[in-house]
């Protein structure tokens, strides 16, 4: 009896060592899956600021920046132009595909943009006007710590 309990000692001793050898090289496999996981999601993210020019249908060029947030699938920020600031009620984002919502003076508006690289194009409309508009992502700029220059 004596004999077999060895025996069975042994052979979970055999198993367990091939078992913390396996979960030792999976867990750091895991981790790095998870690390590049979240820098695609950053990547295909469109945060950021983006500036550009819309038009209307007087065919006026309008300075626009887009300040975005991306956030489980909604969209936020605000919308700056030649004709005030408007704040992006919703929207979403799916592949290339980015859709803002705003209110502009009482009125609905819609952004429907397409992505290509760092560019967003598309049409926007509020109320009885629309056009099209065009921006480019702006790269971030870094503060200045206070008390250097």
């Amino acid at each position: 009896m004596k004999g077999c309990k060895q025996k069975l000692v042994r052979i979970e001793n055999a198993m367990v060592c091939p078992m913390l050898v396996l979960s030792l090289l999976l867990v750091p496999l895991c981790v790095a899956v998870a690390q590049q996981d979240k820098k695609a999601a950053a990547k295909d993210s469109v945060n950021g600021q983006y500036a550009g020019t819309a038009k209307n249908r007087a065919e006026e060029v309008i300075q626009v920046t887009l300040d975005l947030t991306e956030k489980e699938g909604g969209m936020s920020g605000t919308i700056h132009s030649d004709h005030g600031d408007f704040a992006i009620t919703g929207g979403s984002h799916q592949g290339d595909d980015v859709t803002l919502e705003f209110s502009a003076n009482g009125e609905s508006g819609t952004i429907k943009l397409k992505r290509a690289e760092d560019k967003l194009s598309g049409t926007w409309s509020a109320g009885e006007d629309s056009g099209p508009l065009e921006v480019k992502k702006v790269a971030a700029q870094e503060e200045t710590p206070k008390g250097k220059s």
